[in-house]
């Protein structure tokens, strides 16, 4: 059970370690699993809950494979999230998760303080009748897939603007789609060289250029320092709704965003989702840049390596 659950090792592999079939090894952690389940304190202590879907099973019609897992967020005492599993429930509704709470009862919902979520109506609607006390927060790994899905947007349309035609080999903005979803602290010199250049050539107007550094600023929050990241939350739920860049189509409303509510959807808590590959540290001060505009980050050029001399064969 250990390595099943530390390890997230499959039981087809732990068998084939044992040297037994798959259904010996099944057959001994079923009882221990029903055990874990009937336990009375297993969500004692449950502050923090998070909600995702998963897809369990990839055969059979489109959608019946998926499952809502149900993840406990809350610290413990070293100050470090938990991460646990606590269920999974079959199918992907509201409903799903909805009745997954009501059958916990009042005394374990009440107790809920925050409540993350993806943008998917179906789980905002839940937690907002079951959990109406608890502080709705999007959480982090979608946040910033959002903001790099504006990027992507903007990107497209002054592609169109500018050139009257979608992305083709050889177009500046085209060539650097990929690069522009990485962290800044992640571009090698030539990278952020060359970056420069397709922008300089391909974003006029600077909108790319702009909405690049929102989408920066956006995911330094989920590594910056307590202080640091609650300023630029300030920063960014001031200035992004004012953003100069010209928008095709209405900005994305958060299902959780009804009836009057502010969730808070950028509430910075640190460590509170697991960090990803490319997520950049907000420490870092910005370099000046063209009017008007932060410029991107330049690093100083690395030496090449000097290559050795093949030996001349006499």
């Amino acid at each position: 059970m250990a390595q099943l659950r530390t390890h997230d090792i499959a039981v087809s592999a732990l068998a084939n370690m044992l040297g037994v079939a798959w259904n010996t090894v099944w057959d001994a952690i079923v009882p221990v699993i029903e055990s874990q389940l009937a336990a009375e304190d297993r969500l004692a202590g449950v502050n923090a809950l998070g909600v995702d879907e998963r897809l369990w099973c990839h055969v059979g019609p489109p959608g019946t494979g998926l499952v809502t897992g149900i993840v406990d967020h809350s610290r413990g005492e070293d100050g470090r999230p938990r991460a646990r599993l606590l269920d999974l429930v079959k199918g992907l509704t509201g409903a799903a998760y909805g009745d997954w709470l009501i059958e916990q009862g009042p005394r374990f919902t009440s107790g809920i303080r925050t409540a993350t979520l993806d943008p998917f109506h179906g789980y905002a609607n839940a937690i907002r009748d079951e959990l109406p006390e608890a502080i709705t927060v999007l959480d982090a790994f979608h946040v910033v897939k959002l903001g790099g899905q504006v990027v992507d947007e903007v990107r497209r349309r002054v592609q169109q603007d500018t050139l009257g035609h979608r992305g083709r080999a050889g177009d500046p903005l085209y060539g650097i789609r990929r690069t522009l979803q990485i962290g800044a602290q992640h571009l090698t010199p030539q990278q952020i060289t060359r970056l420069n250049a397709k922008l300089v050539a391909g974003d006029p107007h600077h909108e790319v250029t702009l909405a690049w550094h929102c989408y920066q600023k956006l995911r330094a929050v989920y590594h910056a320092r307590p202080e640091h990241g609650r300023r630029l939350v300030a920063e960014i739920l001031g200035a992004f709704p004012t953003c100069p860049i010209r928008r095709d189509r209405p900005a994305r409303a958060h299902p959780a965003a009804m009836e009057g509510r502010d969730p808070g959807l950028l509430r910075h808590r640190r460590r509170l989702e697991r960090p990803h590959q490319g997520d950049q540290r907000g420490d870092r001060d910005d370099a000046p840049g063209r009017p008007g505009l932060p410029e991107l980050l330049q690093l100083p050029a690395t030496r090449s390596a000097r290559r050795r001399r093949s030996p001349t064969v006499a």
